[in-house]
């Protein structure tokens, strides 16, 4: 356990949301990465963020938690009828107290611990309830509507977020700078337990990105940037490239 660094407001916990019954890539946590289960290479590389206090798996089967039992991870049993990691996190948060605490989603092996770095320095600032990442879109993922693009304001609020690619760049001059956003989130407690009790909204339905609950309801939520993107891994195909990118590595 490490100590918390002097900009955090005190106790970190990162929260692996580890969903068995995954739709598009089956049993997705348990699949075989270079020979070991995916969701090992996650709890590993959020093991390595020295900004978080404690990481804990929030599983929503009885299989998923014998293998934590099996590797000494801690774990919490969410009920499987839970929506969303988020409403996972919000389970655990109801358990274990703590400050902060960040949404390790259970499909990035990519995780680098200067993305926990980067989503903490915010909240040296009260003001700062919920903070996510986004990092420059290569050219080819400007029009791919799997990676979501977000526009901020100059403080890093997050004006919205849209499969779409935003901004338009009427002019087709070349000079629209395009951001990715990554899927990790960190919360105060008390704007978890919010976002928790709230209702989709039309946008969020309609995007389907989950993230613009907050939007919605006035929620700001600050972006933070990073050069480390990573890989959902929601295909065989991105199974397949984040072996590559780890084998490299």
């Amino acid at each position: 356990m490490t100590s918390t660094p002097i900009h955090s407001p005190g106790r970190v916990v990162g929260v692996i949301p580890a969903r068995l019954a995954s739709t598009r890539l089956p049993r997705k946590v348990l699949r075989e990465l270079l020979g070991e289960p995916l969701l090992a290479w996650v709890y590993r590389a959020a093991k390595s963020c020295p900004e978080l206090d404690e990481v804990i798996v929030a599983a929503d089967s009885e299989e998923v938690a014998q293998l934590c039992k099996k590797h000494g991870w801690p774990c919490i049993l969410t009920s499987p009828d839970l929506p969303s990691g988020t409403d996972r996190l919000y389970a655990v948060s109801r358990e274990i107290d703590a400050a902060i605490y960040v949404n390790i989603q259970g499909d990035e092996p990519l995780l680098h611990p200067q993305h926990i770095t980067a989503m903490l320095a915010p909240f040296a600032q009260p003001g700062v309830e919920v903070t996510t990442l986004k990092v420059r879109c290569t050219p080819e993922n400007i029009a791919n509507p799997n990676a979501v693009k977000v526009v901020t304001a100059s403080d890093g609020r997050a004006l919205y977020f849209s499969r779409a690619t935003i901004p338009f760049d009427r002019e087709a001059e070349g000079h629209a700078v395009y951001w990715k956003h990554l899927g990790l989130y960190a919360y105060r407690k008390q704007a978890l337990a919010r976002f928790a009790a709230l209702a989709p909204g039309t946008l969020e339905q309609t995007e389907r990105l989950e993230q613009l609950r907050l939007l919605e309801n006035g929620i700001a939520l600050y972006v933070a940037e990073t050069t480390h993107d990573t890989i959902g891994v929601d295909t065989e195909d991105d199974l397949r490239r984040v072996a590559a990118i780890l084998r490299q590595r």
